[in-house]
């Protein structure tokens, strides 16, 4: 009996994460694709103008260190997802906000995902023939 390709039975599900459409999402998760960037990225889209202060980050994402958030924060902002700006204040205020990049990239994450969850439904309600390979 001949085999049928898991590939050649989603077609576009299989597919949908080699196209040239996902290139800029995958490379967004190259960058963002660990724990704590994730959350940031999230917490700052969530927040008025996409920007907060240090602390309020600090508090809104349980279990971050501060040296952890530290990292992460230097890392998105290397990266060019975010940018940093001190207020010259005593004490000093420091505020981080998503860049056009950031929040594009955001975005554009989400769109793909609400289009990908539908073909993957629509995939999902088809009955799989008992001879592709699971």
């Amino acid at each position: 009996m001949k085999q049928i390709s898991k590939d050649a039975v989603l077609g576009p599900v299989a597919l949908t994460c080699r196209s040239e459409e996902t290139e800029p999402l995958r490379e967004f998760l190259a960058r963002v694709g660990d724990k704590w960037s994730i959350l940031l990225v999230v917490t700052l889209s969530r927040k008025p103008n996409h920007r907060a202060r240090f602390s309020e980050l600090q508090k809104s994402i349980d279990g971050i260190s501060q040296r952890m958030l530290t990292t992460t924060l230097r890392q998105l902002e290397r990266d060019g997802l975010l940018s940093r700006e001190v207020f010259p204040e005593v004490p000093p205020r420091v505020e981080y906000e998503l860049t056009r990049l950031g929040s594009a990239s955001w975005s554009q994450c989400g769109t793909w995902s609400i289009g990908s969850a539908a073909v993957g439904a629509r995939a999902s309600k088809q009955e799989l023939p008992s001879t592709v390979e699971r």
